[in-house]
């Protein structure tokens, strides 16, 4: 069987890290759910630009509205919303099927609100109307002034997929941000067995930033045990700082405040396992995607590791494996002199700003193929 379907199994939903408006029109998002068992998708400021500038698939639309939207922003949204609509629109099947647990497509609101809480409200409830999907998520950054923002959503009956997760600390803020949000939502009257959110907790780039500060290390350090030691920890502190992650969902969740909200028919807040392409060539393609698979959760996966892990991956329940050595190891990358909240800290600061500079990419290309097509007009 189709190693992407078998997952649904052990109770993991793959989801895919790629939108593009030939996918959805020529049947091939739906394909992915009949024969992949595809069960969502997410977006981003990169996957945007992405496809909008490496393809001809928004060209006709762009050059009909060119004289109509002045503002580029505006027309990046107009463009963006109709594939979130129309990806949303194929995905409504899972979406029913699963009763509300799957079928989701993500939206983010703009990165350079990223520390901006009153401006992400904001351009989050806009853009939840906008798209006006059931099964839409707005993708809410995981910064100090996203948390509140998220809370906030979340007790309006937004659903929210909250990104840029490193650090364990941060993502059970998070998790406690969707307990008190829903617990607000149901004190107002609203219906918490309608909002769905997941916790984007990133994994690869983890891996590379940590296997170069050890590789850093090893060039000064003479202690033979030591080195070993160093040389052990690389490529291995991704994938069990998400296994302590877990360990924290699976507390937070068995509460009596979220065992309350369970009661009244919500859902759990699942972790989503986000940036599981391998970047490093030296482990093995699928290697985030094989050693985080467990029950109640996410992965979000690129379409080349999508691909791989359909031709080659392997199924078994890996994330509940080994959570006591997942403790040592990072027990282990503290003793080596690594500190994981500075590591986790430079992440999100680093991941905030690739984003707006993809966004601010984004912004140029749509600029460009408008003028060229007012020029041609």
């Amino acid at each position: 069987m189709n190693p992407l379907v078998q997952l649904r199994k052990i109770g993991q939903s793959p989801w895919y890290d790629y939108i593009q408006r030939s996918l959805i029109a020529s049947g091939g998002l739906k394909a992915m759910i009949d024969q992949d068992g595809l069960m969502g998708v997410t977006s981003n400021p990169s996957i945007f630009e992405k496809a909008i500038s490496g393809s001809q698939d928004y060209d006709e639309e762009l050059e009909r509205v060119a004289a109509e939207v002045g503002n580029v922003k505006d027309l990046y949204e107009a463009l963006a919303i109709r594939d979130i609509q129309d990806a949303a629109d194929v995905m409504a099947s899972v979406y029913e099927s699963s009763k509300g647990r799957d079928g989701y497509v993500s939206l983010e609101v703009s990165p350079d609100l990223a520390f901006d809480t009153k401006g992400t409200i904001e351009e989050a409830l806009r853009l939840w109307k906008a798209v006006g999907r059931k099964n839409v998520m707005i993708k809410v950054p995981g910064t100090p002034q996203g948390l509140p923002a998220v809370e906030q959503l979340l007790s309006q009956g937004v659903n929210i997929n909250i990104t840029l997760l490193f650090s364990v600390q941060v993502y059970e803020e998070v998790a406690w941000a969707y307990i008190r949000g829903l617990e607000k939502l149901a004190a107002n009257g609203g219906d918490v067995s309608k909002v769905a959110s997941v916790a984007s907790f990133f994994v690869s780039r983890i891996d590379s930033l940590v296997d170069k500060q050890l590789d850093a290390k090893l060039k000064d350090e003479t202690d033979s045990q030591k080195r070993a030691v160093m040389e052990g920890l690389k490529g291995k502190v991704a994938i069990a700082n998400a296994k302590v992650a877990y360990l924290a969902y699976k507390e937070i969740f068995s509460n009596p405040k979220f065992q309350a909200l369970k009661q009244k028919g919500a859902m759990v807040q699942r972790l989503l396992w986000a940036s599981t392409g391998t970047k490093n060539p030296k482990y093995p393609d699928t290697y985030y995607v094989d050693s985080l698979i467990g029950p109640d959760t996410v992965n979000t996966i690129p379409s080349a590791t999508f691909d791989a892990f359909r031709d080659h991956g392997t199924v078994k329940e890996t994330l509940t494996e080994g959570q006591e050595e997942a403790k040592a190891t990072m027990q282990r990358l503290a003793d080596c002199g690594v500190c994981m909240a500075e590591v986790t800290e430079t992440l999100l600061k680093d991941g905030a700003r690739l984003f707006v500079e993809s966004f601010e990419q984004l912004m140029g290309v749509i600029n460009r193929k408008r003028s060229e097509f007012l020029v041609a007009k």
